[in-house]
């Protein structure tokens, strides 16, 4: 295939962002393997990402047959399935101990001359790095929800990764379509701690009453020119991961980064953006806040 993505490429995790991830290298030319916990979940994971891939069809981005470019899908419930990977990207949820476990368990079944990358939006490379037993064939590859519409890719290097790497990755984000930002490891890298402290100074308005959330948001998206508002983003990323990442990022960097006991109401009470129904506005069927 043109360009330097490997012939096969794994993701573990088909939720929505490893779903989109499958997605993207499927449409750049790659065999994808997606791994999944059980069947419930493989089976999901292959209807979202065919979504997609109709979706891709219908709007002529791509060409072919829905039934050609499923073949070029597989899932699977066992890592040993990335045995022919050249690359397998981690998207599973932003827990520590898990995505030590996680990536552990995927390195032990990579070829040695394979390459393993994290899709974290906030945890230390450097340090997920340490666990594993070939470090310089490690970085980060932070996607974006939703990663079809999505242009960027944070490639986050970690004072591991190999020189090779550190050329391939942002050829293999080129490769996709999509445009990446190289940046040194780091709290919250730089996309997730510049969207966090903005979502954060917004929650805190509306804490403090200064204006509705359709307001703030449509502040931002008419006077800034953002695409979404920082509320519906955060509807959109989940309330629970965000403030996961605002405790990581309140450790790491200060009390400038506390989260507001606003967003930790809503998260006690359920309140999680789209996944959950309701957040800073309420989805249903119909409804898009975005």
């Amino acid at each position: 295939m043109p360009g330097t993505l490997p012939d096969v490429v794994g993701v573990l995790g088909g939720g929505r962002m490893g779903g989109g991830i499958a997605h993207a290298f499927l449409l750049a030319g790659a065999r994808v393997v997606v791994v999944e916990r059980d069947g419930k979940s493989a089976q999901a994971a292959r209807e979202r990402i065919e979504r997609d891939l109709a979706k891709s069809l219908e709007r002529g981005t791509v060409n072919g047959s829905a039934e050609e470019w499923s073949r070029k899908l597989a899932l699977s419930l066992d890592c040993a399935d990335f045995s022919r990977a050249g690359l397998v990207v981690e998207a599973v949820p932003e827990v520590w101990d898990l995505k030590v476990s996680a990536l552990r368990e995927v390195e032990r079944h990579l070829p040695a001359n394979a390459w393993l990358a994290t899709n974290t939006s906030s945890l230390s490379v450097d340090g997920l790095a340490e666990h594993l037993q070939r470090p310089e064939r490690f970085c980060g590859l932070h996607f974006f929800n939703p990663v079809p519409a999505s242009r960027l890719v944070e490639v986050v290097l970690s004072r591991h990764t190999g020189m090779e790497l550190t050329h391939l990755s942002a050829k293999w984000v080129d490769d996709l379509g999509k445009t990446p930002v190289v940046v040194n490891d780091a709290p919250g890298f730089a996309s997730s701690r510049l969207g966090v402290a903005v979502a954060l100074e917004a929650i805190r308005m509306v804490e403090e009453g200064v204006a509705s959330a359709e307001d703030i948001d449509n502040a931002m998206k008419l006077g800034y020119k953002h695409p979404v508002g920082p509320l519906a983003l955060t509807d959109m990323v989940g309330l629970d991961v965000r403030l996961g990442i605002a405790e990581y990022l309140e450790r790491t960097l200060g009390p400038r980064f506390a989260p507001p006991q606003l967003m930790r109401d809503m998260v006690s009470r359920g309140e999680l953006g789209r996944k959950s129904g309701k957040g800073f506005f309420t989805y249903g069927l119909h409804l898009d806040a975005s």
